[in-house]
């Protein structure tokens, strides 16, 4: 007796389920996301529960959130070679089984060093799942309706991170730290289930060998990066361990470089970055990953260090920003459907440099309405940015090269938000003590921490500008 729905070709699909199969398979996609953007941004709030229950201080519990994060970059990499080995439908369905299994794992754990194997674990399924939506948005829509399709995905994973918190604190208050890794499971298992009968089979595809070698190199230095943002967060940014570790992630990106040159079937080959709005893209999506983690991390800071706000509000105050975002994403969507990515996204990065730039302003000053409102200009820049930079990314790549564009685009993103965050957290330390004999010095730090982010952003459009456009006539 058959267990498990046929698999079907995509051709049959679209005969049972007609234009209506593309919305779902993108559902299906979306909730596999959502499971993997929960598990990424809800287990900050168990930390101090989870020290208390094993018994360990924050330097110790942090390796659960470490841990999580280095697996998720480095799982990103051979995503395009499993791509072609495997086929979208069995990486997907796996991925997600993988994060639905270490979520019951982790929770069922008796020990800390078992439970941050699976938040490693969890890390590793979320770096699979991470590049798969971009690439479903492309090999599903046409031109004309992927800004549509990246915003719908952008409204649920937006506002996964804005829920997850508040959730989170709940059910740790109810059930204790256990829960939180079961807030992933109700989406895998639903992903799962609607995985098995709408995603199509895998097409037969010229099989390539795995690039061992490259992918060894970019581990390597994905890694050497990770370390080098602890060593400065701990040793200082002129300390010689943390000289030599940013020497070492150098070389591994000239090897990894000189490695792609010469192999036969590199894990990323460098010929799409001949095209220049992919390149450009590229350099957007790191300082844009940059500026996005560091003002999260930068602005509830402000408000707690400098401003004197407890957590509570600190978090009220962004909350109407989050819900703005979530709104706004599918809107974009659909400008970016009928008007230049590439214009949008500029204008979508210059307001977010703005609202960093009235942060600096009103500096010490600054009312809590103010917080509130310079955070609704930037997420408002945010909501343009996400789904036009997605297809302005894509928008010239050849189809053979979908798979590796999009694990560059999202491993860059991500790498580009570990450095923010933690470049940020060194220069505010930095400026405070430089400024430390000013009544006003704490405030002067973060001042001039915006106008870096300021900065950022200011260099984001400049290579946003060198974008080509989707088509001559969207200009």
């Amino acid at each position: 007796m058959r267990c498990l729905p046929p698999v079907r070709t995509r051709d049959e699909l679209i005969a049972r389920h007609g234009e209506a199969f593309k919305w779902l398979a993108l559902t299906v996609v979306g909730l596999g996301t959502i499971a993997a953007v929960l598990a990424t941004t809800s287990f900050n709030v168990a930390v101090p529960a989870l020290g208390a229950y094993y018994g360990l201080g924050q330097h110790q519990v942090q390796w659960a959130i470490t841990g999580f994060m280095a697996a998720l970059t480095v799982a990103m990499l051979p995503t395009p070679w499993l791509l072609d080995r495997i086929g979208f439908r069995r990486l997907f369905l796996g991925a997600n089984l993988l994060l639905g299994v270490s979520s019951v794992a982790g929770a069922l754990g008796d020990s800390f060093s078992f439970v941050v194997a699976m938040r490693t674990v969890q890390g590793v399924a979320a770096g699979l799942l991470q590049p798969l939506p971009m690439l479903a948005v492309m090999r599903l829509f046409s031109p004309g309706s992927q800004g549509r399709a990246h915003g719908l995905l952008g409204f649920g994973i937006v506002l996964a991170p804005a829920v997850a918190p508040a959730l989170a604190g709940v059910l740790l208050d109810r059930f204790g730290w256990p829960s939180i890794f079961l807030m992933s499971l109700p989406f895998c298992v639903i992903a799962g289930i609607l995985g098995l009968y709408l995603l199509p089979r895998h097409e037969a595809a010229r099989r390539q060998p795995f690039d061992w070698q490259g992918v060894g190199i970019l581990c390597a230095g994905s890694l050497l990066a990770i370390d080098f943002i602890a060593s400065l967060r701990g040793s200082g940014l002129f300390a010689p361990r943390t000289s030599l570790v940013l020497v070492l992630s150098m070389v591994c990106v000239v090897a990894f470089v000189r490695h792609a040159r010469r192999a036969a079937a590199p894990i990323v080959s460098l010929d799409i970055f001949a095209e220049r709005s992919f390149a450009m893209a590229g350099l957007v999506t790191v300082v844009y990953g940059f500026g996005l983690y560091a003002s999260t991390y930068l602005i509830p800071v402000f408000l707690q260090s400098a401003l004197g706000y407890d957590a509570t509000h600190a978090g009220l105050a962004l909350l109407p920003s989050g819900m703005l975002l979530a709104v706004v994403i599918p809107l974009a969507g659909v400008l970016t459907d009928r008007y230049s990515p590439r214009w949008i996204t500029v204008w979508g990065l210059v307001l977010f440099g703005v609202s960093f730039v009235l942060f600096a302003w009103r500096g010490g000053e600054i009312s809590y309405a103010e917080v509130i409102g310079f955070s609704l200009v930037g997420r408002l820049g945010l909501g343009l940015t996400v789904p036009a930079l997605m297809v302005a990314t894509m928008a010239h790549v050849v189809p053979a090269r979908l798979g590796q564009a999009s694990m560059v685009s999202n491993y860059t993103r991500q790498l580009g938000g570990v450095l923010g965050v933690a470049v940020v957290a060194v220069f505010v330390e930095w400026r405070t003590t430089v400024h430390g004999a000013l009544a006003d010095g704490v405030f002067v730090a973060y001042v001039e921490a915006f106008l870096l982010l300021a900065l950022s952003f200011a260099l984001a459009v400049a290579f946003a500008v060198r974008m080509r456009p989707r088509t001559a006539s969207m200009e």
